[in-house]
Order: structure tokens, then C-alpha cells, then sequence
């Protein structure tokens, strides 16, 4: 039922024409230089542009692993979308923590950004570039065009079920600009292109749109598990719906928890399983083949010669591995040493570095469990989750250590945890469906019923801690804190507020700063509260 995405990257070059720019923006192309339009001549180029809006998550530019960036700015293995994404959703989080001295970096776990933040400016720039991409994609697949170019009946059938997969990664980075920055600028399809400022929009008006965006692609996309491994289908849909309403009330105050319970029915309804695999085999260079796909809603397909970037996934997996760990191991020739994980959260876990539970992947030997030193790779817990090698310990694809494994960014063990959330927040529901579905996800991490919980166990506290021990490292965690009021002005964790034993920080920190660079530039925005 599933091929393969990694196919269809190898073509994302073909859209660079796509997106080329001039400094002027009047210039008449030459007559040997392709135009956005006329690169649509091509039949092959609608999914080649499809393919790049794909590829926009996993890879930073045209060319791969460096040259031809999409951004200037920042380095081009930095300005990684997916690479960006993790660094706001984990290091500003009690899960990770990063030993590097580049720039900004630490004020991420530090909790002490400013709206200069070139990490935050760089994700700021990143969605706002994806979604432009959508929007041309759009713009140049409308009936009206597609009768002027003589499109079949067949390519257009196609042509429509790509432009619900490109609705669907609009919405997924409006979700993301949602989340981040609440009040980001706005602009789709039927807005002008060029020299144009775009106005900027509140949470809740964005809020509506993303729900409307996906409510009206829901039965046009694919149906849920009949598209193409690594393609969006019906279930991601309902997936960030549900995500989507679960985190409502942060959104804009209203509650949604019983549309939660509805969405996750709909996905656990339709064929996923959780996968009978030991849970390291999930983040594995052979997770789209080793049974975690059963498991595996929407995923970032990565191939390490097909798509090489420093960012995604190759960041991921070098920059964990360090002092005393074995790289090959991990399928690389060399470890970034950068990457570790704070107290709090190795105590998450019943007998911590010795726990029963098999999602506890630290590396120990010569570490220590406090961070006195964030700049010393030994002080921290390191974490052994993801690697480049298949359930066999063969090492991946690209011997220049481009990994294979995929970035799972839904899954049906976060659905599962969603159910049980939504059910205690008053969502509807069945108790039992959800003791039920902890206990799945805990039988495989425990490797037998030992782990198993009571009804009379499932609390909201033990759901935060239960998504962490899940969902780690998986870009989960700041979302999460916010919503149980634990991020900025109670929870506290180490290094948190720039301290070794952590302190609270101002609530305005729930929200990023809009970019200092995008304010001097644009005065249709304004600076979100507290910056």
C-alpha cells in the first residue's frame, strides 16, 4: 500500500524555478530562464513541486547537504525546519539540552531569548518560506490554469489530491506559527506576490482558519493509510485536528475536548496498530520497513543519500553521541557531543538509568545525572534514541553518515495519549478505552504487564509525565508544558531561567517573539506582549 516519498525528494531540485527570485522583482525573465508558470508546462513538475514542499521539512536548500540555500542568514545546516522546530520544542523544554556555544543558542534552555534570537528569527522565516511554497503551488493548479495548459483528466485527478497534501502542509505550519507565535503575518493563495507586506493575524482568527482549512480537506485528501508512505493522508488530518482542539483553550479559550475524543476514534478506527517491536526499534535507520510504519501516521522520510542535510535527522543522531559512546553504534563516524538531557527528566523514570521501562535509552558511562557544566558534554545523561542503524545493527545507506531513519512527527501512540487526556479533561469518553490504550503503549515498554496502570492511576499529572516518557525528543514538549501551565512561570527544571538549579520564568515566554528583523520592515505587526 505504501511506497516510498524518498523517491519523489530526488526531484525536489526541479522546483527550485519555482521559487527564484530577483532583487528587482520587474525584470523579464531571459529567454532561456523557466518562470513559475512555464515550469508547469512539464507534467512531471506538479509532483516535483509537490515533492519540495515535502522536502521543505527534512532539507534547507536546493543542492544538499550545503550550497544553494533556501534562507540566508543563518548556516544552512542550522536554518533546517525540522532541526529549528526540535531546538523550540526540546531545548526550551526540561527533555534536552545543548553544550554548543553557537550564537543565541543557549538562551533557548535558558529561557532568556530576546526577540534577536537568530534560532527563533530563523524558524520565524522558515514557516513563513513553506508556506509560501504552498501558495504557489496553489496558485499555479486552479481549473482556470489547468484548462489553459491542457491537463488530462487523469493528471488533474492527481493534481487534486496534491493540492489537499499542500492545504495540509500549509496548515501544518500555520499550526506551527499558531503554537510559536500566535500573531504572525498572514498570507494565502489569494494574496498578491512581490513587493507586498502582509497583514498580520490574531491566534484566534488563526486558529479558525487552520480548523477550516482542514475540515474542508478532510474528505478530499487521500483516504487514511492509501497514499504513499511519508504523504499526508485522511488520518494526518484528523491527527492535527485532534491536536489542534486538544490545545484550544491556550489557542483562544474555548474547550474541544470532546472533538479530541472524536478525531482520535476516527484514526484508531482506521488500521494502525501499536507496532510489536521493541520501542528503540521505532527510531531505527529501517523504521519505515521494521513494523514502527504500522504504527507511523505522518512521518519525515529521510534517506541518507537522497536527503542530505546537517539538519533533521542528522543533527538529531550525531549531535546526542559523545564522550564515551561507541559511533558506530550509532551508524555515524563521529559524534557532535552536544545534546543531552536534564535531571528531571531521567527521574520520569521508576529506577531511572536501571528502569523496567524500556524507553529509558541513557547512556551513562562517564556521565554524570547533574549539569554543573552545560558546555561539558560528560555533565548530563546523554540519549541513545535515535540511530542510524536497522534492528540488526547494520549501519545506513551513505557511509558520509546521512542517515535513513525517519522523523515520526505523529504517531498512534500519541493519539492514544490524547484519548486519555481529552477523557480526563471532560472530553467524553470511556475510562477503560483509555486505561486500555496507556496499557498498550506501556506492555511494549515494559516488555509484559508489570508497567500496567488502573483506572484510578490516570491522572493529568501522570498523562504530562506519561507523554514524556512516550514522546520524548519527538517535539512534543513545549506544546505540552504550556497547555498544563508547567513551562514558563511553574515548572521548573535545570538550567531553566539560566541557573543550574532552575527557576521560573515570565509567562510572555508561553509565546515567541515576533523577529525584531520582520517588525523594521513590516509596520503591519506588532511585537507579541512581554518583548
Amino acid at each position: 500500500m505504501y511506497n516510498n516519498i524518498k523517491k519523489i525528494l530526488i526531484l525536489f531540485t526541479l522546483a527550485l524555478v519555482f521559487v527564484s527570485c530577483e532583487n528587482n522583482l520587474d525584470l523579464i525573465p531571459e529567454d532561456d530562464r523557466n518562470t513559475s508558470a512555464s515550469a508547469f508546462d512539464d507534467p512531471q513538475s506538479y509532483k516535483a513541486f509537490l515533492a519540495k514542499i515535502y522536502a521543505g521539512i527534512s532539507l534547507s536548500g536546493q543542492q544538499g547537504p550545503a550550497g544553494s540555500p533556501d534562507l540566508e542568514g543563518l548556516d544552512e545546516g542550522f536554518s533546517n525546519y525540522l532541526r529549528l522546530y526540535w531546538k523550540m520544542q526540546e531545548l526550551t523544554t526540561d527533555e534536552a539540552v545543548i553544550g554548543w556555544n553557537d550564537g543565541t543558542i543557549k538562551d533557548l534552555h535558558g529561557q532568556n531569548w530576546t526577540s534577536g534570537n537568530e534560532f527563533i528569527r530563523t524558524m520565524y522565516s522558515r514557516i513563513m518560506y513553506q508556506i509560501s511554497l504552498c501558495n504557489e503551488f496553489l496558485r499555479q493548479t486552479t481549473p482556470e490554469l489547468l484548462d489553459e495548459r491542457g491537463i488530462s483528466n487523469e493528471l488533474r485527478e492527481d493534481i487534486n489530491n496534491y493540492r489537499a497534501e499542500a492545504r495540509f502542509m500549509r496548515a501544518l505550519s500555520y499550526w506551527h506559527a499558531l503554537d510559536l507565535f500566535a500573531n504572525p503575518p498572514f498570507v494565502t493563495e489569494n494574496d498578491p506576490i512581490g513587493a507586498y507586506l502582509p497583514e498580520q493575524i490574531q491566534r484566534a482568527e488563526l486558529f479558525n482558519y487552520v480548523e477550516s482549512e482542514l475540515l474542508d480537506i478532510e474528505d478530499k485528501i487521500v483516504p487514511a493509510r492509501q497514499n504513499e508512505y511519508g504523504r499526508a493522508d485522511q488520518a494526518a488530518v484528523w491527527t492535527l485536528l485532534a491536536k489542534l482542539y486538544l490545545n484550544s483553550e491556550v489557542y483562544n479559550g474555548s474547550i474541544n475536548y470532546q472533538n479530541v475524543i472524536n478525531y482520535c476514534n476516527k484514526i484508531t478506527s482506521s488500521g494502525f496498530s501499536i507496532a510489536q517491536i521493541p520501542y528503540k526499534h521505532l527510531f531505527l535507520a529501517d523504521n519505515d520497513s521494521n513494523g514502527a510504519q504500522e504504527e507511523t501516521i505522518f512521518t519525515i522520510p529521510f534517506d541518507g543519500l537522497h536527503t542530505q542535510s546537517y539538519g533533521g535527522m542528522t543533527f538529531l543522531v550525531h549531535a546526542a553521541v559523545g564522550g564515551d559512546m561507541n559511533p558506530a553504534d550509532f551508524g555515524i563516524n563521529g559524534g557532535w557531543a552536544g545534546l543531552r538531557t536534564t535531571s528531571v527528566f531521567v527521574e520520569q523514570f521508576p529506577g531511572e538509568e536501571n528502569s523496567p521501562d524500556n524507553r529509558a535509552q541513557f547512556f551513562t558511562t562517564n556521565q554524570t545525572k547533574e549539569i554543573l557544566d552545560i558546555s561539558n558534554f560528560n555533565h548530563g545523561y546523554a540519549i541513545e534514541k535515535f540511530r542510524n542503524v536497522d534492528v540488526n545493527g547494520n549501519p545506513g545507506s551513505d557511509p558520509n553518515n546521512f542517515p535513513d531513519t525517519d522523523f515520526p512527527m505523529f504517531r498512534l501512540a500519541d493519539v492514544y495519549l490524547m484519548y486519555a487526556e481529552a477523557y480526563l479533561r471532560g472530553g467524553g469518553g470511556t475510562g477503560s478505552v483509555a486505561v486500555n490504550y496507556i496499557n498498550e503503549i506501556r506492555t511494549r515498554a515494559y516488555g509484559d504487564s508489570s508497567g500496567n496502570i488502573t483506572e484510578a492511576d490516570l491522572t493529568l499529572d501522570f498523562i504530562l509525565s506519561e507523554r514524556s516518557r512516550e514522546l520524548y525528543w519527538e517535539a512534543h514538549r513545549r506544546t505540552d508544558l504550556i497547555r498544563f501551565n508547567q513551562f514558563s512561570s511553574q515548572g521548573i527544571w535545570p538550567w531553566k531561567g539560566n541557573v543550574p538549579n532552575g527557576t521560573t520564568t515570565e509567562s510572555f515566554r508561553d509565546i515567541m517573539p515576533i523577529p525584531a528583523s520582520d517588525l523594521g520592515v513590516n509596520p503591519n505587526l506588532e511585537q507579541n506582549p512581554g518583548y
